[in-house]
């Protein structure tokens, strides 16, 4: 061990990688109860848990790379992105935990925080009005009745771990729970669509792609000012805003 190893972080939450250590370190206990909960329960590769001791958590680290990041090259050959899209469905056929998760939040509350959300983006001026305009429009596709899946809530290709063409394992289920799958699948492509194609080959089933481009547009509104007050760009080429423009 030589060095540590950011893999995620952000104000709430880190993944560092200390040789084959990942410490999640999470300030809020209730989501580590989640995140141990959820991976026991998901018939996907996981990370093993080595002990917990909160606000931190400690598993085996995963073999392998992960896919990339928003904003950043990805790896992987298509046969690796098909692995990941087989793995999804395996686990989106799972049966749901008892709890909602990130990607099951009501039609409602997130109809109220997309209409908030977008009235202050543009009253702040922190993107134009028709950007925001045309991105709600297509995010009101994602506002639908949905059928409950075992959801991972945050899967980013950053949380995917792929050694070769096989996936190795995911990290990172704090917002795990039930929810709507292609909410999962939206966050995966992300930034990175050119891959969907091979996601869904693995999938095995074909998808509403406006309620996928629904999702990508929501998350993204969603996502840009609290971005910006963790120190984070999502202006950088590639990220959110990025997404938001491949709308237009």
């Amino acid at each position: 061990m030589d060095e540590v190893q950011v893999v995620v972080a952000h104000a709430e939450r880190a993944t560092l990688r200390v040789g084959d250590v990942f410490l999640k370190v999470d300030a809020d206990p209730a989501r580590l109860d989640v995140e141990v909960e959820a991976m026991s329960l998901a018939p996907v590769p996981t990370p093993r848990v080595l002990w917990r001791k909160p606000p931190v958590l400690a598993t085996a680290a995963l073999p392998g790379t992960t896919l990339g990041r928003l904003g950043g090259p990805v790896t992987g050959s298509p046969a690796a992105w098909a692995a990941a899209g087989a793995v999804l469905r395996k686990l989106h056929d799972a049966p749901p935990p008892p709890w909602p998760g990130r990607a099951g939040r009501s039609i409602d509350a997130l109809a109220e925080e997309l209409a908030d959300e977008c009235e202050l983006l543009v009253r702040n001026g922190v993107l134009p009005a028709d950007l925001v305009s045309r991105n709600r429009r297509v995010a009101e596709a994602a506002l639908r009745p949905w059928t409950p899946a075992f959801t991972h809530g945050d899967l980013q290709i950053a949380h995917v771990f792929v050694d070769g063409d096989e996936v190795t394992g995911i990290i990172d289920w704090s917002e795990a729970g039930q929810g709507d799958a292609l909410y999962d699948l939206a966050t995966f492509v992300l930034g990175h669509e050119e891959h969907l194609d091979d996601v869904l080959a693995g999938y095995g089933t074909d998808v509403d792609r406006d309620v996928m481009d629904g999702w990508s547009s929501l998350r993204s509104l969603l996502a840009v000012r609290p971005l910006i007050e963790q120190g984070f760009d999502p202006f950088a080429p590639g990220c959110e805003v990025d997404a938001l423009r491949a709308r237009m």
